[in-house]
């Protein structure tokens, strides 16, 4: 089964750069350049791991994290942070985030992130399945 990645980010070229490079790594990625358009993603189709950028305008991260937990519980989500924005990145973690990388991004490191939260998001998953919830 591919790796599946919603990569949420309101600077185009970002998402265009780390679509490419995670692509090349044999991941499955999408985009979203707003909270509004990933939570409509969300709710029509599903992923492995979220990227979700703190600081966009609208509906920042930490709002949208709040409604992608809302929607999908167990949905593993790492909060991607400048410098500025570290105090939300925290805030993000309290709320149920996976982790936290910062800008600018190492791939090495972030698909290291997602592989690990693939593994929880698997685990929650499975038990959801074993316990009788359907979980989605």
């Amino acid at each position: 089964m591919s790796l599946r990645v919603l990569l949420v980010d309101d600077e185009a070229e970002f998402l265009e750069t780390l679509c490419k490079r995670l692509a090349r790594r044999e991941v499955e990625a999408f985009t979203a350049s707003s909270g509004e358009a990933a939570l409509a993603f969300l709710t029509a189709d599903e992923v492995d791991v979220v990227v979700l950028d703190v600081k966009m305008p609208g509906m920042d991260g930490i709002e949208t994290l709040k409604r992608i937990k809302d929607l999908r519980p167990e949905q593993e989500v790492i909060m991607l942070t400048g410098h500025a924005s570290m105090e939300a990145a925290i805030q993000g973690m309290q709320l149920g985030a996976f982790d936290y990388i910062m800008k600018p991004t190492d791939i090495s490191q972030l698909l290291y992130k997602i592989e690990d939260a693939r593994k929880k998001h698997g685990l929650k998953a499975g038990t959801a399945r074993r316990d009788g919830g359907g979980g989605r």
